[in-house]
């Protein structure tokens, strides 16, 4: 990345940092571009080079955090030895509820807002490894794995709404049960849904 791609990318994470951490703690109702331009140490005109209002850079911010959450969970699955497609998903699985469960701001930020729309954003969202895409990973994940799914990409939409669905209230209210008490019937859906879905006879 040359000089003048890194100084962009690093007033656009200036942006995204200051927008969730002002979100979080003001609201955003009373957050403003001023606020956020301000705290972030950059010109007004560099918020609307990359965001149309605060709405906007909301909207992107989910999609930015949603795909971090899933970078950060494919680098912890580079280091274990799972082989299968199934163990694999599982674990990314697992670790983003627990890192949710540890960061409850970035969970009421992203609230129920962990389903498809985000998800359409992270898959292009350019994550701190500019070559990873989640739903690319997540292709190569499948091709790896010897058994085939009929349309992989409604398979992970059923999975992500189903996690996304569950994970709010477990976690935040421990309703109607705990998250690590909910875990492995969440899981046991899960591979309900892949068998489901599986074109193996």
């Amino acid at each position: 990345m040359g000089k003048l791609e890194l100084n962009k990318k690093k007033k656009k994470d200036a942006l995204y940092n200051t927008a969730f951490e002002l979100f979080t703690t003001k609201g955003l109702a009373k957050t403003t571009i001023s606020d956020i331009v301000e705290k972030a140490g950059v010109a007004k005109g560099t918020f609307y080079l990359y965001f149309r209002d605060k709405y906007d850079i909301r909207n992107k911010l989910i999609s930015h955090k949603t795909g971090e959450l899933f970078f950060h969970a494919h680098e912890e699955l580079q280091k274990t030895n799972l082989e299968s497609f199934e163990d694999q998903l599982h674990f990314i699985i697992n670790y983003v509820l627990d890192a949710l469960s540890k960061d409850r701001s970035l969970l009421l930020f992203i609230a129920k807002n962990l389903a498809w729309g985000a998800f359409k954003g992270a898959f292009e969202e350019k994550m701190p490894d500019e070559d990873y895409h989640f739903y690319e990973s997540y292709l190569q994940l499948l091709s790896k794995n010897g058994v085939t799914y009929r349309n992989p990409e409604l398979m992970l939409f059923t999975i992500i709404e189903l996690v996304g669905a569950t994970c709010y209230s477990c976690i935040l209210y421990e309703q109607p049960v705990s998250m690590e008490e909910y875990k492995p019937y969440l899981h046991q859906a899960i591979d309900g849904i892949l068998k489901g879905f599986s074109e193996t006879k």
